[in-house]
């Protein structure tokens, strides 16, 4: 039985999936990125393997611990991987976009895919049915849509997303959520279109903490998997520490 921690250390959260014998045994949200706090998982959970997508300047002491604890593998562009990177600059795809892309790739092979993630902005990844990464776009996310409002504005609160807006705003709060929320909404279902329009039998795989709630939203077809970079991290760890 094979253990393996897979480390998602993103701009809002730092969180771990632990696969044992090829599937998730368990999440967990880290308290921060430092190596005290990634400690307690390995003494508890003892594994043989780690993988590291990270998009912040973690500690280079979380590094050195990994590596003396398992068989680690920091996530980058010249990691090995099923997925083709286009010719320009790889080497600014963030870690956790190749993650979900991989993810991706693994649940829907041989077709072209649209992969979606909503946390800090809402990133979109095509690939194509030749497990080619071609780009995609990067807007703004819910939260920073939220407090732009408010630190660009006099008298705009800040507030809290809630799920149960109306299309009408009856005063200021409704009114920043269904701006927020159904601008959203609006935007992903058109993007989706356009990609539909142009390439059949695209299958669409949205992911991030707020995706259960935001796809009730959405008029298109999606496919929604929260653990979409996790997976995609196992697939790297078993293509670089096999």
């Amino acid at each position: 039985m094979r253990t393996v921690l897979c480390l998602d250390f993103g701009n809002t959260r730092q969180k771990c999936g632990v696969f044992i014998d090829g599937k998730l045994h368990a999440t967990r949200v880290l308290a921060d990125d430092q190596p005290a706090s990634v400690l307690p998982l390995l003494d508890e959970f003892r594994p043989e393997g780690s993988v590291l997508a990270s998009v912040i300047h973690h500690p280079a002491g979380l590094e050195v611990l990994l590596r003396e604890r398992t068989r680690f593998h920091l996530v980058n562009h010249q990691s090995r991987m099923p997925l083709k990177l286009p010719v320009g600059k790889p080497e600014t795809i963030g870690a956790d976009r190749l993650a979900m892309m991989v993810g991706a790739l693994t649940r829907f092979p041989d077709v072209h895919i649209l992969a979606i993630a909503l946390g800090s902005a809402i990133v979109c990844n095509f690939i194509d049915k030749y497990a080619e990464f071609l780009g995609g776009s990067i807007s703004p996310g819910m939260e920073m849509r939220f407090k732009s409002l408010h630190q660009f504005t006099a008298r705009l609160p800040l507030i809290e997303a809630d799920w149960n807006y109306p299309l009408i705003g009856m005063d200021t709060r409704t009114n920043i959520l269904s701006g927020v929320l159904l601008g959203m909404a609006k935007e992903v279902d058109g993007v989706i279109a356009a990609y539909r329009e142009r390439y059949e039998g695209l299958e669409v795989v949205l992911t991030g903490g707020d995706t259960t709630f935001f796809s009730s939203h959405l008029r298109e077809r999606v496919h929604i998997d929260p653990d979409l970079i996790f997976n995609g991290l196992y697939t790297l760890g078993l293509w670089n520490n096999p």
